[in-house]
């Protein structure tokens, strides 16, 4: 008999705290490091006070995986309660939780570690997956095979309203930055092998840009019915918000839209307004 099965996830899965005890999903954080002091991106510090910090004195959070210690202090008591855990990490390509992870896996019996090649919602929709696998009693080992293949089927993207953060960490040329705010371009972006890369670049408003997208990335695709997020970086009014969940719905028939907050580590790199939809195709 197939011992219970306790899905883990790094904390740029940015599952609510809703979702979290509603699937029994366990966070290891990564870390923070801003002005000197380390903390972990566990909530506490939100992407609102990120954004309140850059535009005070132009400084944004350095991030870091969890060390193998810390992966330890989750994993062994899980093992300790007579569970096994199925360990999903943001994609091996962003960052190095996935190798750690797997490291500290070898070591103990009963952990198994799947790259994603997502972020954000994307490792959360198959967290949220290998977590009904586990209700209907699968095994670890057939849960973590299940959601290395299923990860070809994820659809992970998002529209930006600024480059501005993602050129402050490097992740654009300044030029390119610069550019692209004079022209009123809103990049979207799309996870492919593992990476971020721009597939379309919008122009207008981003109210409107919000629409296009969402239309575009949702028509014509066989979308699986059970849960579809729509993830943001803050600062999008709540009334738009409550637009953009009746657009998803209405495009998808889905049972559920969640609507989620990105947490620190992705919004540092996104900045405000940012916007996603993520689901998993059939």
């Amino acid at each position: 008999m197939s011992k219970p099965v306790i899905i883990t996830t790094d904390s740029t899965s940015d599952l609510s705290k809703e979702l979290r005890e509603r699937y029994a999903i366990r966070i290891v954080p990564l870390q923070i490091e801003l002005g000197g002091e380390i903390f972990p991106d566990d909530g506490r510090f939100t992407a609102e006070n990120l954004y309140r910090r850059y535009h005070a004195d132009g400084t944004l959070p350095a991030t870091a995986a969890p060390s193998p210690q810390e992966y330890e202090e989750v994993f062994e008591p899980i093992l300790a309660e007579g569970c096994e855990i199925v360990h999903l990490s943001i994609s091996s390509e962003l960052s190095s939780s996935y190798s750690t992870a797997r490291i500290v896996a070898q070591e103990l019996e009963g952990v198994y570690t799947v790259d994603t090649r997502m972020l954000s919602t994307g490792v959360g929709l198959l967290a949220i997956e290998g977590a009904e696998c586990a209700q209907r009693g699968m095994s670890a080992s057939d849960i973590a095979a299940h959601l290395t293949a299923l990860t070809a089927k994820v659809e992970t993207s998002f529209v930006l309203d600024t480059l501005s953060f993602m050129r402050k960490g490097g992740r654009c040329s300044g030029l390119a930055a610069i550019g692209a705010n004079l022209m009123h371009i809103k990049p979207a972006l799309a996870m492919k092998d593992g990476k971020l890369v721009v597939y379309k670049k919008y122009r207008g408003k981003i109210e409107h840009v919000y629409r296009q997208y969402i239309t575009e990335r949702l028509e014509g695709k066989r979308i699986r019915p059970g849960h579809v997020f729509l993830t943001e970086s803050g600062e999008i009014a709540p009334e738009e918000i409550e637009e953009l969940t009746a657009l998803v719905r209405e495009l998808t028939g889905a049972k559920e839209v969640h609507h989620t907050y990105a947490g620190c580590t992705v919004s540092t790199h996104c900045g405000p307004k940012t916007l996603g939809v993520l689901f998993i195709e059939e």
